[in-house]
């Protein structure tokens, strides 16, 4: 007798369990769109009517591409999966805002080693709650099955934005001057960067577990660190629309120094004093733990910054109002000054955080 033919299920692909995702997420996909979207889920293109934009003297396209690291090990070892999308949007719509951007529309790609239909759909759920909290529309996204590849409770996530801005009202460093403040609001956490080394630490060399209950955290490790990442398009998006805004940086892999000498002019530098805030202390445990200099922390982790925005002197009251009014916290940290000839770095930061 001979044997029967292959199949793509034989071969771990199954094309029923797609459907299933696909039809379970379709009332999140709903729940995260614009006036501006045309047609549903299921097309080969999402489409968006850029009529919309006739309103605009020069339209720029801003895009940006992005995913969330190494923190999708922990929402499959907690077996938690409707907020990891929650981080994927931050990640993507808060670069687009650095430059003034008013994010759009994203479109989304999850791989995983086998579809399990509800997995699935409940990460389609965080990225569509994402979308909405950004105030951007989910117009399409790809699922894909990797057997062979990826271990059936492996996947991974990553996602497309994009945004416009009126050409003579894009942020940056050639808006920066002396005299301006710079501006830090507040993360949620770790948000979705550096999770390699705080696994290392944490895991590897503490060996702790998800469920250990951490009384400085006031919540059980895995919870903390499942934390979704703080969406700031609509808070920068209004402090661009109440005062005067010259440039934000989007903290994430890199640290607060690096990210914000990206931002910062030849010429200028900016000087951020760590005593106006105390991070989370997740952070200084994440230092205890594992030995971690205070350098080596700063540059891989947010610690407790995760957008800042550089305003000049007389927008500051205005614009800290504006955040209070939105529920993020925020405070002057710094200030832009002259770079003399001894000034090597963009950025330099003075002081010791607050206990």
């Amino acid at each position: 007798m001979s044997e029967s033919g292959s199949t793509y299920a034989a071969a771990g692909v199954d094309i029923e369990a797609g459907d299933r995702a696909v039809e379970l997420m379709k009332e999140w996909v709903k729940k995260a769109s614009r006036p501006e979207v045309v047609g549903g889920l299921g097309g080969f293109a999402g489409l968006f009517d850029a009529s919309a934009l006739a309103r605009y003297q020069r339209p720029l396209l801003a895009s940006a591409t992005d995913g969330v690291g190494t923190k999708v090990d922990i929402a499959r070892r907690m077996g938690v999966y409707d907020t990891i999308g929650r981080d994927l949007v931050g990640m993507v719509v808060d670069d687009l805002v650095v430059c003034g951007a008013e994010p759009l529309f994203m479109t989304d790609y999850i791989c995983v080693g086998k579809v399990y239909p509800e997995r699935v759909a409940a990460i389609v759920k965080g990225i569509a709650e994402g979308c909405t909290l950004a105030g951007c529309a989910l117009v399409g996204g790809e699922t894909a099955e990797h057997p062979g590849l990826l271990g059936a409770d492996d996947f991974d996530v990553a996602g497309a934005g994009t945004g416009v801005v009126e050409a003579d009202r894009v942020l940056g460093a050639d808006r920066i001057r002396t005299g301006d403040a710079v501006i830090a609001m507040s993360s949620s956490g770790l948000h979705s960067n550096g999770y390699s080394l705080v696994r290392h630490v944490l895991f590897d060399r503490a060996g702790w577990a998800l469920d250990r209950d951490v009384p400085e955290l006031g919540r059980t490790l895995g919870e903390e660190l499942l934390e979704p990442t703080r969406i700031y398009s609509l808070d920068c998006l209004a402090l661009t629309r109440t005062t005067e805004v010259h440039a934000f940086s989007h903290i994430t892999g890199g640290g607060l120094a690096n990210n914000l000498a990206r931002v910062i002019p030849e010429g200028l530098r900016a000087v951020v004093d760590r005593s106006t805030w105390t991070p989370g202390a997740i952070f200084q445990l994440v230092g205890e733990a594992g030995s971690v200099e205070r350098l080596e922390l700063e540059k891989t982790l947010n610690m407790g910054v995760g957008m800042m925005a550089v305003v000049p002197a007389d927008s500051v009251d205005v614009a800290l109002t504006t955040l209070a009014d939105r529920g993020v916290e925020a405070w002057v940290s710094g200030e832009i000054t002259e770079r003399t000839a001894g000034d090597a770095e963009a950025v330099t930061l003075t002081g010791d955080h607050a206990d």
